[in-house]
């Protein structure tokens, strides 16, 4: 009778157990960039809830002050991982957004450092935060002037950090959330090294 009562006490532990390292699983592979994998490409504008006008990369300097349709507000968003990093460039000045140690956003020619890095949170105000992947904890932030707030004061609950995705030169997405996805389907895909020689990237539509 003690064995028979012992064992579907084992059975949930062992279950707890394998959900426990599952968990663990997606999240180590969610902090490691990809590099076998085709990375998906986005397209579209971050309407800062503060400025109430868009993030927009003119080169070294960002800010929250572009117009709708502003080409410098017009943003490529790469995937880094199977999960929701991302690194974000400006279509125009082709300069990434990243964020130095002092907490400053940055325009750089290059995303691969991990500074460059960022990770989409969906917020359950349908707002987004993005938490820099080298500083846990910071996050991008304007004030409503639309200049970039020191990372170091900033909080995912602030409304300093949360965005819109906007299409580019279109209206706010939906408030539905499927619908809304529908809106940043993926437009294409960036060649990794295994691919590169052989396939071709798709076009971008």
């Amino acid at each position: 009778m003690g064995a028979a009562r012992l064992l579907p006490n084992l059975t949930l532990c062992l279950q707890l157990l394998i959900l426990c390292c599952q968990t663990q699983y997606v999240r180590d592979q969610g902090a490691m960039t990809d590099q076998l994998s085709r990375r998906q490409i986005r397209e579209y504008q971050l309407y800062s809830r503060t400025s109430g006008k868009h993030v927009q990369v003119t080169g070294r300097r960002i800010s929250a002050t572009a117009e709708d349709g502003n080409k410098f507000a017009k943003l490529i968003v790469e995937t880094d991982t199977f999960g929701s990093r991302v690194r974000i460039k400006g279509a125009e000045s082709e300069k990434y957004i990243c964020m130095n140690k002092r907490g400053k956003l940055i325009g750089k020619p290059s995303g691969k450092s991990k500074d460059c890095v960022f990770t989409e949170i969906v917020l359950e105000n349908n707002y987004t935060a993005f938490q820099n992947a080298r500083h846990e904890g910071w996050f991008m932030a304007f004030t409503r002037q639309g200049r970039p707030r020191q990372a170091s004061r900033s909080r995912q609950n602030q409304r300093e950090a949360h965005f819109i995705k906007r299409l580019y030169q279109g209206q706010l997405p939906f408030p539905n959330h499927a619908e809304r996805q529908k809106q940043f389907e993926f437009v294409g895909s960036a060649p990794t090294r295994r691919t590169k020689r052989t396939r071709r990237p798709q076009s971008q539509t």
